[in-house]
């Protein structure tokens, strides 16, 4: 038994030894493998890899995946009019030459991302300081976009590192000219709701006096016409009344006193002072008159 004890520590020694000189890359990294200190062999493509073991060779790993940069606090920055605006974006950018990165941030991706950060924000100065408000919030939104990226693109190169895209989510005025500028707002849309007022009341005004022209001509038109026909009518009474009149003179008086007498005593309580002698009763008296 003692003398397989030292064969088993000797055994558990290589074993340790052996497996603290394999190392694993995964897809989602990048193994730099460092030996005193200096970065030796940089690993790129997954799989099973040999190395000496600590402390003759030591292992760190990067992520290589398409990382994003999601700012917390918008950025406040100021426009040719010296307006305060406040500006949030987003980053995508990955790790292209590990090497490079590693020497320059020391493998820590915080610093990484705030010197992104600082770059991402002297490029929209760059490009927001000559734009006014509306160039910047609407008209040339995307121009600045792709300003910010072309140069946030070369400012990142000498890290190692690939700038994907730059977006610009949000873009609002800062507090203390929301105010002003809501009110110049409010001040523009309540001019033109009046000018489109007016405009409709001009146009209202002339449609009414074409219609009242319209409704003047059609009434006359229309009492030209009923005026004629009524004279046609009374015409053609008037030749009726006159033949029968010759026909038959005494129906003829005889119809007109009926006539005479239904308008003269239509409704109950009418009154009349008339002579009971005059010619207007004759039929009264007699059916022939006499």
């Amino acid at each position: 038994m003692k003398r397989l004890l030292p064969l088993m520590i000797a055994l558990l020694v290589l074993v340790g030894v052996l497996s603290s000189s394999v190392f694993i890359v995964r897809e989602r990294d990048f193994a730099l493998v460092f030996a005193l200190g200096e970065v030796k062999k940089v690993v790129s493509e997954p799989g099973l890899y040999f190395k000496l073991p600590p402390p003759f060779q030591n292992i760190v790993t990067l992520d290589k995946r398409l990382l994003t940069i999601d700012t917390q606090e918008a950025e406040r920055i100021q426009t040719s009019e010296k307006k305060n605006l406040l500006i949030d974006s987003f980053v995508k950018w990955r790790i292209v030459d590990p090497r490079l990165y590693y020497v320059t941030f020391g493998g820590n991706e915080r610093a990484a991302r705030e010197r992104l950060q600082a770059q991402i924000r002297d490029a929209l100065n760059a490009s927001v300081n000559i734009r006014t408000v509306k160039d910047v919030v609407s008209l040339e939104r995307k121009v600045i976009m792709d300003e910010v990226l072309t140069n946030v693109i070369k400012r990142a190169e000498p890290f190692g590192i690939e700038v994907i895209d730059v977006r610009l989510k949000r873009i609002e005025f800062a507090p203390e000219i929301s105010e002003s500028v809501y009110r110049r707002m409010e001040s523009e849309r309540l001019r033109v709701a009046n000018e489109m007022r007016s405009i409709g009341a001009a146009e209202g005004e002339k449609i009414r006096a074409e219609a009242d022209r319209q409704r003047e001509e059609i009434l006359a038109e229309a009492y030209g016409r009923a005026q004629a026909i009524m004279g046609e009518g009374d015409a053609k009474a008037a030749g009726l009344y006159a033949k029968a009149y010759g026909e038959d003179l005494g129906f003829y008086s005889f119809y007109k006193s009926l006539e005479g007498y239904r308008a003269a005593f239509g409704k109950a309580g009418d009154l009349m002072v008339v002579d009971p002698s005059s010619d207007f009763f004759k039929y009264l008296k007699s059916s022939t008159g006499k």
